[in-house]
C-alpha cells in the first residue's frame, strides 16, 4: 500500500515563498517612494539673475529657408562658422549647441552643419523642433 502513496502527484502548491517575496518587494517600494519625498521645508535662497560663468552658454545655429546659416543671430558662412566654433571650443571645451533648421531648407544644408559640428568635435548637439498641431 505504501508504494501507491509515493506515486501520487502533489495536489497543492506551496505559495508561501512567493507571498514572502511579494511582501518584501511591497515594503521596499513603499520605503523607496516615501524616502524620495521626505524632507524639511525650508525657504530656499534666490539666485541672482546674472549669467553664471560655470555653465556655458548654449550656442544656436539657425539655417534659414534660403539656406543662410546664422550663429546666434549673426549670418556666417560654413568656414566662418567652423572658425568661430573652434575658437569657442578653445575657451569652453564642452559647450552645448542647438541646430534650428527651417522645415523647407534642403536636407543637405543641415547635414553640412552637423558634419561640421562632428569635425569640430562638439558632442552636445540638439535639434530644435516645433510642437506638432494636435489633430
Amino acid at each position: 500500500m505504501r508504494a501507491q502513496d509515493d506515486d501520487k502527484p502533489y495536489d497543492d502548491i506551496n505559495i508561501t515563498p512567493m507571498l514572502d517575496l511579494a511582501y518584501v518587494l511591497l515594503v521596499i517600494f513603499i520605503i523607496m517612494t516615501t524616502a524620495s519625498v521626505q524632507g524639511i521645508k525650508v525657504n530656499l535662497p534666490k539666485a541672482s539673475a546674472a549669467v553664471s560663468m560655470a555653465k556655458p552658454q548654449t550656442k544656436a545655429i539657425t539655417i534659414a529657408d534660403s539656406g543662410q546659416v546664422f550663429l546666434d543671430a549673426y549670418p556666417v558662412t560654413l568656414d566662418e562658422l567652423e572658425q568661430r566654433l573652434r575658437a569657442l571650443k578653445a575657451i569652453i571645451p564642452d559647450f552645448p549647441v542647438v541646430v534650428k533648421g527651417d522645415a523647407t531648407v534642403q536636407y543637405q544644408k543641415v547635414m553640412d552643419v552637423l558634419d561640421l559640428l562632428r569635425r569640430v568635435d562638439l558632442p552636445q548637439v540638439g535639434l530644435v523642433t516645433g510642437k506638432s498641431p494636435k489633430g
